[in-house]
């Protein structure tokens, strides 16, 4: 037996030892999405993962994933394998520098996109997806200023869909945000005849590119579901191995060779052995701070 498929046995054993679930997000390694029991976006997997019986959730994703699944889990152990596996976008604003700017504004209506720490949540008057920030901004009263942290690329997309003026705060995904225009156009080049995806969370100049723009979910929904065969994907690279998968016979190719997220690769096999037999490093959020951040994302959920 190869190494790996020892550590594969090892996670297997140990996750019906703990009554565990495996979450992983696309943007992992393969071999952690091939483990996982559910495979999908960060807030769709915290959901999913409370409506189980588990009593350990190990997910495999970033601080703030692993944060959403306490708040909405307060009954279970959340496990995040990598203590150093954060999202920079995420660390971009946090609760002191959000608290001044509300008060700079005059209380505007506060969204925050689901990448933002639980104290972040809290602060906030509603979350979004980037698969529902369109219908989550169009819901808020027109008489009122919004303030959208942390992504300025979604922030202005939600404006050109809904024709709302936000204050946006300049945070952004250093994985999108970093892919250009030039090189959509040579992946194009590249793949003559294959429809181009790209995630809202990328440049203005480069959603306007795009055939098709969604969420990673939505990606892949469009993927399976169009009769083309043939796409170029900007976002992280990851995505692809559940492209594939999942729309056996097209082809998939990366907009880019640097879309790759370091801190999403950071969760091993090995790592996950260790989790799973030390129950750590464990994510759990304080009462006050989760109260306020369950409702910032109940208050989303309710326009679903």
């Amino acid at each position: 037996m190869t190494a790996s498929l020892e550590l594969v046995t090892q996670i297997q054993d140990l996750k019906q030892k703990r009554k565990a679930i495996l979450l992983s997000h696309y943007y992992q390694r393969p071999e952690i999405q091939d483990l996982a029991d559910f495979v999908g976006d960060s807030l769709e997997l915290s959901r999913q993962a409370a409506e189980t019986d588990a009593e350990v959730i190990v997910f495999c994703g970033v601080h703030f994933m692993a944060e959403s699944a306490a708040i909405l889990s307060p009954d279970k152990l959340v496990i995040l394998p990598d203590a150093d596996a954060g999202c920079p976008m995420a660390d971009m604003v946090n609760a002191t520098s959000l608290k001044e700017e509300k008060a700079r504004l005059g209380n505007p209506v506060v969204v925050s996109y689901v990448n933002t720490s639980a104290e972040v949540k809290a602060e906030s008057d509603i979350c979004c997806t980037s698969a529902n920030v369109i219908r989550v901004i169009g819901s808020l009263p027109r008489d009122r200023e919004i303030l959208f942290v942390p992504d300025q690329n979604l922030g202005r997309f939600a404006e050109r869909k809904t024709g709302r003026k936000m204050h946006l705060w300049p945070g952004f995904c250093c994985i999108h945000d970093q892919l250009t225009v030039d090189d959509v156009l040579k992946a194009k080049e590249s793949h003559l005849g294959a429809l181009l995806l790209v995630h809202p969370e990328c440049r203005s100049d480069v959603i306007d590119q795009a055939d098709y723009v969604a969420s990673t979910s939505g990606m892949l929904r469009y993927a399976c579901s169009s009769p083309a065969k043939e796409f170029i994907v900007a976002t992280e690279e990851g995505l692809l191995h559940q492209l594939s998968r999942q729309c056996p016979g097209k082809a998939f190719h990366t907009a880019s060779s640097g879309l790759v997220c370091g801190n999403m690769k950071l969760t091993t096999l090995e790592k996950l052995v260790q989790a799973l037999e030390t129950l750590e490093p464990r994510v759990s959020v304080a009462p006050y701070i989760r109260e306020r951040a369950l409702l910032a994302l109940e208050r989303m959920l309710a326009l679903a």
